[in-house]
C-alpha cells in the first residue's frame, strides 16, 4: 500500500476517500448505505469521509427524487479529475504488484479479498480467536 498511499497523498485524498470517489465514478450517484457497502466502509466512518469530500468539492449531496428522506451522493468534476489524473499511476502500481506476486498468487489474493468483503459479521459471537 505504500506506493498507493504516496500517490494519494500527492493527490490530497486518503485511501478511504479514494475508494468512495472511485465507487461513485464507476457506479454513478448512490445512497450512503450502498457506498459504504461497495467501498467496504462502516457507515459512521463514511459519514465523516463524505463530509470531508464535500468540503473539498469532490462530491455533492442532494435529496433523492423519489424519497426526500434519503440522500444521493455524486462525484463532482473535481473528483473525476483526481481519478483521471491518478488512474495511470494506480494501474502501474497494481501491475507492478501483480508482476511481483505472480499471476496465480495475485488471482488467489483477489479471490480471498472478494470472499472477505462478502463475509457477514457474526452477531453475538464475540471476537474471533485462534
Amino acid at each position: 500500500m505504500l506506493p498507493i498511499r504516496g500517490m494519494l497523498a500527492d493527490a490530497g485524498v486518503t485511501e478511504q476517500q479514494w475508494r468512495v470517489i472511485r465507487v461513485l465514478d464507476e457506479e454513478g450517484p448512490l445512497d450512503p448505505t450502498t457506498i459504504a457497502r461497495r467501498a467496504v466502509l462502516l457507515l459512521p466512518s463514511l459519514t465523516r469521509i463524505l463530509q470531508k469530500l464535500e468540503e473539498k468539492g469532490l462530491v455533492t449531496r442532494r435529496p433523492d427524487d423519489h424519497d426526500r428522506r434519503r440522500q444521493v451522493i455524486e462525484v463532482t468534476d473535481a473528483g473525476r479529475n483526481i481519478i483521471d489524473a491518478n488512474m495511470s499511476t494506480s494501474h502501474r502500481i497494481l501491475s507492478d504488484l501483480r508482476e511481483r506476486l505472480g499471476e496465480e498468487r495475485h488471482e488467489t489474493l483477489i479471490d480471498l479479498l472478494g470472499e472477505l468483503t462478502e463475509l457477514e459479521p457474526q452477531k453475538d459471537k464475540g471476537p474471533v480467536t485462534r
